[in-house]
């Protein structure tokens, strides 16, 4: 409901800047409950980064214990104190931590319950890791020196992450300026110089014109979008 209202505002905007038309705001209305599909693919992304920003911490606290002596199942639970002092109550993978010492506790192997976190959600480097962690507990090899070589690359990648959209937090918040200030711009004309925009609104070319602007328009936000959507 919060996204589609923010939709609807910015519809309306647009509506009066293309169009200066009630009926076109009320015909493109319904798109308005389209938008919170589209960004809840955001959340999710964001969502998943935030998530495997504090699984890269966990592990590298598995890891140190593993090195320590304890075993595979008291470092998970060793781990769990730790990030509670990292991190607040509420924060993902103190959750996800708390759920695998509870399905350890259920005698379920650590293995399933890293896989069930992996399935859950859906990031790749879990997904790795839940991988790596079972091969090596039915392999019976180094478990220590495999687990540190794999959070050493998965930590690697999760830096590498965190650097690029750092760089690029300040283009970011240029992209969302340059968003609306086309916006603003013509709206300043319009309130400032009244009617010299009417051609744009009275004449079927005027129109044709204002919807191929509108149109050029979210391309521009869809391209900027996707340039800054670097994956590693």
């Amino acid at each position: 409901m919060k996204y589609s209202f923010y939709a609807a505002l910015m519809l309306s905007l647009i509506s009066y800047i293309f169009y200066k038309s009630i009926i076109m705001f009320l015909v493109l209305l319904p798109f308005c409950f389209l938008y919170p599909k589209i960004k809840k693919k955001d959340l999710i992304t964001e969502r998943k980064r935030r998530l495997l920003t504090e699984f890269k911490e966990a592990i590298m606290i598995l890891s140190s214990l593993l090195n320590a002596g304890y075993s595979l199942e008291n470092s998970v639970k060793e781990s769990l104190v730790e990030l509670r002092l990292l991190y607040e109550k509420d924060n993902l993978i103190i959750k996800e931590f708390e759920y695998i010492c509870q399905l350890i506790y259920m005698n379920i192997s650590v293995e399933r319950a890293f896989d069930d976190l992996a399935y859950r959600s859906r990031c790749e480097d879990i997904r790795s890791f839940a991988k790596v962690l079972r091969i090596a507990k039915r392999s019976g090899g180094e478990l220590e020196s495999i687990i540190a070589h794999t959070v050493g690359v998965i930590g690697d990648k999760v830096r590498i992450k965190e650097e690029i959209i750092t760089m690029t937090a300040a283009k970011r918040f240029e992209q969302k300026v340059m968003n609306i200030f086309p916006l603003l711009i013509v709206l300043y004309i319009d309130l400032s110089s009244p009617g010299f925009f009417n051609i744009m609104y009275t004449t079927i070319i005027g129109r044709v014109c204002m919807s191929f602007g509108l149109a050029v328009y979210l391309l521009a936000i869809y391209i900027s979008k996707r340039l800054l959507n670097i994956e590693v």
